[in-house]
C-alpha cells in the first residue's frame, strides 16, 4: 500500500477535528486516507502467508453489516455468516490498516469475520451522518455536502464496493471510544481504497496529545484555516 497524498483530505479530517474541539460534545479523531493497492514487499509477504502461496485462495467469509456506534450486529439465527469476499479484497483491507496504524498496531492476524461488507453507500452515508449528528450537530449539516464532494473526487463513490472493520476492542485503537466507525471505500477499477475512521473520546479523559498524532498527519492548521477552506466551496458552488 502507498498513501497518496491529496491536502484536501488532510484539510477536510482537521476541519472536522476543529469543529469538534469547537461545538462538539466529545473530541473526534480521524483517518481519511487514500491509498494505492500497489503491493509492497510487506503486502506481498502478508498475501502470501494469506494464501499459503496458492494462485487461488477463493474466498474469505465476512460478518452481517455493523452499523451504529460502532457495535456488532447479532449474526442470522443459524449463525451464519452472510457474505464474502475475494483474499486479494481482504489483503487490501488489511493492507490498509497495518498502512495506517503503523507501527502501534499490526492486523495482519485479524480475521475475515472482523470485516464486514455494506450493500450500498445509502447505509453507509447515513450511519456516518448519525454519528457525526450526535456530536457536531448542526455544525455538520454546514460541512457534509463539502466531505462528500471532497470524497467522491478521490475515490468516485458510485464505482466503490464498501466494508467496515469490527474493531477488537481489546487490542486495538478503539478500545477506549464513546463510538467509532472504520470504512473502506474499496474502488477497484481504480487500484484504490480509501479509509476512512472516526473515533470520539470524552473531553478529559486524556490529554489527547498522542492519539492526536496518531490519527492526523496533515498540515497544522487553525480554525480560520478551516473556515476558509469551507467558505472557498461555498463560493464555488
Amino acid at each position: 500500500m502507498k498513501l497518496l497524498e491529496n491536502v484536501n483530505l488532510d484539510c477536510l479530517s482537521e476541519l472536522i477535528h476543529t469543529l469538534s474541539l469547537t461545538t462538539g460534545s466529545c473530541r473526534l479523531q480521524l483517518k481519511l486516507e487514500s491509498y494505492s493497492c500497489k503491493m509492497t514487499g510487506d503486502d506481498k509477504k502478508l498475501l502470501k502467508n494469506m494464501t499459503n502461496g496458492s494462485e487461488d485462495a477463493g474466498l474469505q467469509a465476512l460478518s452481517p453489516p455493523s452499523l451504529g456506534y460502532g457495535f456488532p450486529s447479532p449474526t442470522t439465527s443459524t449463525g451464519q455468516l452472510q457474505d464474502a469476499c475475494s483474499t486479494r479484497t481482504f489483503h487490501c483491507l488489511v493492507s490498509a490498516l497495518n498502512a495506517s496504524f503503523r507501527p502501534d498496531y499490526d492486523f495482519s492476524h485479524a480475521k475475515s469475520e472482523e470485516f464486514s461488507r455494506i450493500p450500498n453507500q445509502n447505509m453507509v452515508t447515513q450511519d456516518i451522518h448519525n454519528m457525526f449528528y450526535t456530536t457536531l450537530g448542526d455544525s455538520f449539516c454546514d460541512i457534509k455536502e463539502h466531505m462528500w464532494n471532497t470524497i467522491d473526487r478521490e475515490i468516485v463513490l458510485n464505482q466503490c464496493s464498501f466494508y467496515r472493520y469490527n474493531a477488537d476492542l481489546d487490542s486495538d485503537p478503539y478500545g477506549e471510544s464513546l463510538w467509532y466507525f472504520n470504512y473502506f471505500f474499496y474502488n477497484k477499477r481504480m487500484k484504490r481504497i480509501l479509509f476512512f475512521s472516526c473515533q470520539a473520546q470524552p473531553y478529559g479523559d486524556r490529554d489527547g496529545s498522542e492519539d492526536d498524532d496518531m490519527y492526523y498527519s496533515g498540515p497544522e492548521m487553525s480554525y480560520s484555516d478551516t473556515e476558509i477552506t469551507v467558505n472557498q466551496w461555498e463560493d464555488n458552488n
